[in-house]
């Protein structure tokens, strides 16, 4: 019996489930297939698909299965290690929306380096991995293994839960237009003002060019659009730079090459603040 856990996390996971039925259909999987999908609703008539038992139920299943396939959770991962189960362990992807970023990566990298487990990342490759799993001897259960988790736990805190990709996302995504964002928008501001337009016009002017860049950035390197109060927050801050880049310009008579630079770093160090204060405790 092949048993599959996806865990507690209140977001779907699909593509697994897709993929594993997949290769029912297919052959590949002959044997029972066991889910415990949690929160991801998913139906088949080719496995048997549960929600959520008592934890006793689920170490049942973990000591009578032959295969455990599980997402990047540490207690699942924990689970196939105490009964020295073949693990295939596969990440939720921010990218699918199965979680809210890929610390799940780095979880499942640690495990395997260690010879705890087997990582499925390419899904063409799945009928490889289960062959590996027919003849891979996990590295049996001792007792400091739980000082390696909390190693891994400690490395993904301290690392805000990303790899170097992952940094770069969280570097462009966050902040109002982000340090890359802002400076594209002064930019094409100096731009249209050297074209003799307005500031006001350049500044509107640029606003949607930087707009225009953000949903590419989206499709370019997946960053998930924002909530509804960081869009609110947006058009906010629009309309406060406006007011004050008038009041910079008309009034006070700053240069205004130099009152859109002073308007744009305040502008991104509000919401750097306002962003951190809306993540709050997560």
């Amino acid at each position: 019996m092949i048993l599959v856990t996806l865990g507690t996390q209140d977001k779907g996971f699909k593509r697994l489930l897709k993929i594993i039925d997949k290769k029912i259909e297919e052959g590949i999987i002959q044997e029972e297939v066991i889910v415990q999908a949690g929160y991801t609703k998913y139906e088949s008539e080719n496995m048997k698909i549960f929600d959520l038992i008592s934890n006793d139920e689920l170490e049942k299943l973990v000591k009578k299965c032959r295969i455990l396939i599980t997402h990047g959770g540490v207690g699942s991962i924990l689970m196939g290690i105490e009964y020295n189960k073949p693990t295939i362990a596969v990440a939720r992807l921010k990218k699918y929306r199965e979680h809210t970023n890929d610390h799940q990566r780095q979880i499942i990298k640690e495990f395997e380096k260690q010879g705890y487990l087997l990582a499925l990342r390419d899904f063409q490759k799945f009928d490889k991995v289960l062959e590996k799993a027919e003849h891979f001897k996990p590295k049996k259960f001792i007792s400091n293994t739980q000082k390696f988790v909390e190693n891994i736990e400690n490395y993904i805190e301290t690392t805000h839960h990303t790899s170097w990709w992952n940094h770069v996302r969280f570097f462009v995504s966050n902040g109002y237009r982000g340090i890359f964002l802002t400076l594209f928008y002064i930019l094409i501001f100096s731009f249209f003002l050297s074209q003799n337009i307005p500031w006001y016009f350049s500044m509107m002017s640029s606003t949607f060019s930087v707009f225009l860049l953000e949903v590419a950035f989206h499709f370019i390197i997946d960053i998930i659009y924002q909530r509804k109060n960081y869009i609110l927050t947006k058009v906010f801050i629009f309309f406060i730079e406006m007011i004050t880049l008038y009041l910079f310009i008309e009034k006070v008579r700053i240069n205004i090459y130099l009152s859109i630079w002073i308007v744009s770093f305040i502008s991104l160090l509000f919401s750097f603040g306002f962003i951190r204060f809306l993540n709050r405790g997560k």
